[in-house]
């Protein structure tokens, strides 16, 4: 017999007649401020549970069905959820997890499409090859988290904190990233990792100081008002961006073709290496 127990009262939240949980059948049980810390739940089904306010820190959720499940304030740092599922595909069926913790939690391969996560404590997480399309990560602390190989398609980062995080080949495509914050943030991480793409992502007013952009595919990017300072944007691919009133002073922009690239009122007088058109007019 296992007994889930309330996490600050120690009242019975739900008896199973099993001696592990893994695997078991926790279809929309109530589970509000369940103390699941270090529980071994791998592959269990927790379809539309509420686990809100739950302690889950340690928890092994690998390959868990968390499709709908209701997260919000949980405690998830430290946590397994490679390869787990919380969502089908369906923005109404998604997993939510704003405000939740999941420092240092292990998501890669994790299914997080439409997920809601915004204001959400992911910083040191491994998210290596997870899907978060059209996921919702607005204000969330993704501070020094691996993001390698992650697709974040559509998704909303807006204010979101991602310094010093590992974006290689990830890809940003059309996400709103105003006001985020990419300082020191490696977007190529090395010369045989592959660069993070973004195309028509929305950087308006973004942070981008020291970030390492060098090859990466930034065509039709917004870059209004971003602060781009020190920025290694060697060989990036650039065509069709918006930059104007962009801050470019230190930024490298050695081998980037700028023919192409709206670069209004910018101040490229004190960028590195950046080959001007003569055409060019309304520049700083």
């Amino acid at each position: 017999m296992i007994k889930i127990r309330n996490k600050n009262t120690g009242n019975v939240l739900l008896s199973l007649h099993a001696d592990r949980l893994v695997g078991a059948d926790l279809r929309e049980a109530d589970l509000s401020e369940a103390d699941l810390s270090h529980a071994d739940l791998r592959d269990a089904n927790l379809f539309h549970a509420d686990l809100s306010y739950a302690n889950l820190e340690h928890a092994q959720l690998q390959n868990a069905n968390l499709i709908g499940a209701h997260l919000p304030y949980s405690k998830l740092n430290y946590a397994d959820l490679r390869e787990a599922r919380l969502s089908d595909g369906n923005p109404f069926s998604a997993a939510m997890l704003h405000q939740a913790e999941l420092h240092q939690a292990k998501l890669q391969e994790s299914h997080l499409r439409y997920v809601d996560l915004h204001d959400a404590d992911l910083s040191y997480a491994d998210l290596t090859n997870a899907f978060l399309q059209g996921a919702d990560l607005h204000s969330a602390n993704l501070k020094y988290t691996l993001l390698c190989g992650a697709m974040f398609i559509d998704a909303d980062l807006s204010g979101s904190d991602l310094r010093y995080s590992n974006l290689c080949n990830s890809h940003f495509n059309s996400a709103n990233m105003k006001n985020a914050n990419l300082s020191e943030a490696f977007l190529n991480n090395d010369e045989y990792s592959k660069p993070a793409s973004l195309i028509r992502a929305n950087l308006t007013r973004a942070i981008l100081v020291a970030a390492r952009l060098s090859h990466a595919i930034l065509k039709e990017a917004n870059f209004y008002h971003a602060n781009l300072r020190n920025t290694d944007l060697s060989y990036a691919l650039l065509g069709g961006a918006h930059m104007r009133r962009a801050n470019v002073e230190g930024a490298d922009f050695t081998g980037v073709e700028l023919a192409a690239v709206v670069m209004d009122f910018a101040n490229f007088s004190k960028a590195k290496n950046a080959d001007i058109p003569s055409y060019k007019k309304n520049l700083r």
